[in-house]
């Protein structure tokens, strides 16, 4: 049986913050999306968990100039995900098969445990390595090296899937058997997956 590492953003769960954390923007804002673009310059920072949930929450609503109270933030910050069905059919077949599936994420406190309470299909997974928990995000080498010693995980016999190319090269140079992801290509994935796949 193999290991297999998921990202879960554009891999397991579509996203787009954008039309989501505009309806927070007063509407007679002249540039919503420039708002956006500033919010989003700290969250690799807040994926890292160098930034604390109410410190985030309360920066977003002053960028955002939004009169939304911190739930309502929340709440729009968690409804940008859409279910890649296609990806989640293969995770059942892998879990139905006997390989161990591990999450392996650049996330935040906002999304995370969320999303495990708001898709039950996370409990296909046997383990997460969850970047804001770990304290350092992909492409970082160290969040890799915690997931090898974490999981006992040897890289040859571990499937590595993620949607960004720095954190696929990252992963290869560490030895994984890696797949770069694409939504529009995912039949290119299940074309690759038998062929690669160690029994």
């Amino acid at each position: 049986m193999a290991d297999f590492l998921f990202d879960i953003g554009n891999v397991l769960l579509a996203f787009d913050f954008e039309p989501s954390m505009k309806s927070l923007v007063p509407s007679s804002h002249p540039d919503p999306a420039e708002l956006v673009h500033q919010l989003l310059e700290k969250k690799n920072d807040f994926e890292a968990g160098k930034i604390s949930v109410p410190d985030y929450s309360a920066w977003a609503l002053r960028i955002l100039e939004s009169t939304a109270t911190e739930d309502e933030f929340h709440r729009a910050w968690q409804n940008i995900f859409t279910p890649i069905t296609a990806m989640w059919k293969v995770v059942e077949k892998l879990h139905a098969a006997g390989h161990r599936l591990i999450l392996f994420s650049n996330i935040n406190g906002i999304h995370a445990p969320w999303i495990f309470e708001e898709y039950p299909a996370f409990s296909l997974f046997h383990g997460a390595v969850l970047s804001h928990e770990v304290g350092s995000i992909k492409p970082e080498y160290s969040i890799y090296e915690y997931a090898i010693r974490e999981y006992g995980l040897i890289p040859d016999n571990t499937y590595y899937i993620d949607d960004l190319p720095a954190n696929i090269a990252a992963g290869e140079e560490l030895g994984f058997r890696t797949h770069l992801y694409r939504l529009d290509k995912h039949a290119a994935f299940e074309d690759w997956l038998p062929k690669h796949l160690v029994s």
